[in-house]
């Protein structure tokens, strides 16, 4: 660990990465497939190494 905080995508980021629709993103975040964190503003977002891990693991 280098002390940076971990990297926040947005859902169209997550979308992109995944090639699917961002509503996907927020479906599966909803399922508890991904753990997303809220803003102030409330939006979400999502750790970029989950989500590495995730590809990754998609193969």
């Amino acid at each position: 660990m280098n002390g940076l905080p971990d990297p926040l995508l947005t859902p169209a980021e997550v979308a992109a990465l995944f090639r699917v629709d961002p509503q996907t993103v927020t479906r599966w975040s909803k399922e508890g497939k991904l753990t997303s964190i809220r803003t102030l503003g409330g939006h979400h977002r999502y750790r970029q190494e989950e989500i590495r891990t995730l590809l990754a693991q998609r193969g």
